[in-house]
């Protein structure tokens, strides 16, 4: 069983021992200690902070064993993207050629770079590195860990914008390195992939990619074509994550990662099924006997914006119910008691 709360200062060493085992470029969690504690402390210091309006403040959020006390995963939200400047990303355009004298029209598909997400509000740094091969399917627990922070941003609106997006890692080779950088970013920033992700990735917002990413459209049918099969697919690590994410309501197709081609989700809030199905109730406790297994639902539970916990637990149907009957191990976990309030949303 497992628990999705806020980072701690606590964490930091589990922490580099859990996203020392990620795949390089695919998550965007920092890996040295330095870091990870600089992380840990910015995400501690914006869930205490009093928001009005969103801006610098990112929220990590870690999926626990609750026997064990390991942590298992991880999960971060950015309030809004670009919050120091821009955000840039890749816009997929189609633009439309005619000649009349020699009566031909086509379509060519190009890339725009662009900072349309600026100020969306940026999920990021999913990770399960631990999960095998058996279990790559999406379980609870990454169910769990991919909902929660939205859950958050459910209880917690104010510290959000209206729309979310989600930028997913694009294809590299057993090597870590990009075809689709390898064939454009390359061109201008004149270093791999792997250095372009250390040096500048997270950071579209600096000076570095307005000087040196081409600012007219980038015909795609130019590029060579390992770059162009690269064009919006994930990498194998990013599927769990892709299809958790498109359940969720998010969509792809309009725009792309400017360093590897990756797919980059994006949905208004009111399009999430986390937004749109999530129904408060109150705590109750599990009735003795419990409903038979097969009039159970599984339901991802969130507690208060003030000390979030989240969890999945099985109990009866909430649909037509005033409270949602909780189980002792569950409202310990939550940390709440009968009569507090709850969100929940089907898995």
């Amino acid at each position: 069983m497992y628990v999705v709360r806020p980072v701690e200062p606590a964490d930091v060493g589990a922490l580099e021992t859990l996203l020392a085992a990620a795949t390089p470029g695919v998550h965007t969690l920092p890996r040295t200690r330095e870091k990870i504690a600089a992380l840990v402390e910015r995400s501690v210091a914006s869930f205490a902070a009093h928001v009005d309006i969103p801006s610098e403040e990112t929220y990590l959020f870690v999926l626990e064993n609750i026997e064990t006390h390991e942590l298992a995963g991880t999960a971060a939200i950015h309030a809004s993207a670009g919050s120091n400047g821009t955000y840039f990303a890749f816009r997929n355009d189609v633009i439309q050629q005619v000649s009349r004298d020699l009566n031909i029209s086509h379509s060519v598909h190009a890339l725009t770079l662009c900072s349309e997400l600026t100020a969306y509000s940026q999920l990021s740094g999913f990770t399960i590195p631990h999960r095998s091969k058996a279990n790559d399917n999406a379980g609870p627990e990454a169910a769990l860990l991919s909902r929660a922070r939205l859950l958050y941003a459910v209880l917690a609106p104010h510290r959000f914008g209206d729309r979310f997006f989600v930028p997913l890692a694009g294809v590299t080779d057993d090597g870590g390195q990009s075809p689709f950088w390898d064939a454009l970013g390359r061109k201008f920033f004149k270093m791999d992939f792997l250095d372009a992700e250390r040096v500048i990735g997270g950071a579209r917002n600096r000076t570095l990619i307005v000087e040196l990413m081409p600012h007219y459209p980038v015909y795609v049918p130019l590029l060579p074509g390992p770059a162009q099969a690269a064009l919006g697919q994930i990498h194998p690590s990013g599927q769990l994550a892709f299809d958790l994410l498109t359940e969720e309501g998010f969509e792809a197709d309009e725009y792309i990662d400017i360093f590897d081609g990756g797919p980059i989700l994006q949905a208004h809030k009111n399009a999430l099924r986390s937004f749109r199905s999530s129904m408060v109730r109150r705590v109750a406790t599990q009735a003795q006997p419990p409903a038979a297994p097969e009039a159970m639902v599984e339901y991802a539970v969130a507690s208060s914006e003030r000390k979030f916990r989240a969890i999945v637990v099985a109990c009866a149907p909430a649909d037509s119910s005033e409270s949602l009957c909780l189980p002792a191990w569950a409202q310990q976990a939550l940390g709440v008691a009968p009569g507090d309030s709850v969100i929940c949303v089907r898995i």
